[in-house]
């Protein structure tokens, strides 16, 4: 893992356009199925859009019907942060990036095979690189 990122609430402000500094500082959530990466499917490696950490991997992208981006597996484990979070009166699984700390989603256990896990991550806290840069 890299070096971890601290900046200011100011400087956040100055990189994150707002609505994604409203879902990755103040862990807000984006419209569901409307998101850039909810129905794209291109072989790559989604990042963190607020430092460029490796998050997610193209393959272990799949359709949960849940109307946000969703992964069965990070890139590595030591690259989020997960905590438990009770903001919505029920008890969730926060992610975060390991690196910046900016709020990705929620993972769940109701994924498919092999992890049965569901990272269910808002499309404006990635970033895309496709497989050919």
């Amino acid at each position: 893992m890299k070096e971890r990122i601290k900046k200011t609430d100011k400087e956040w402000r100055e990189i994150l356009t707002p609505e994604q500094y409203e879902i990755m500082r103040k862990k807000g959530t984006e419209v569901p199925f409307r998101g850039k990466y909810y129905e794209f499917f291109e072989e790559g490696i989604y990042h963190c859009a607020a430092c460029g950490n490796e998050l997610f991997s193209s393959q272990a992208k799949y359709e949960s019907g849940s109307g946000w981006p969703s992964f069965y597996e990070p890139v590595s484990e030591e690259n989020l942060e997960k905590s438990r979070d009770t903001s919505m009166g029920i008890i969730r699984i926060e992610v975060k990036c390991g690196r910046c700390g900016a709020h990705l989603g929620h993972v769940f256990d109701d994924g498919p095979p092999p992890t049965g896990q569901r990272y269910c991550i808002n499309s404006l806290s990635l970033e895309f690189e496709g497989k050919n840069g």
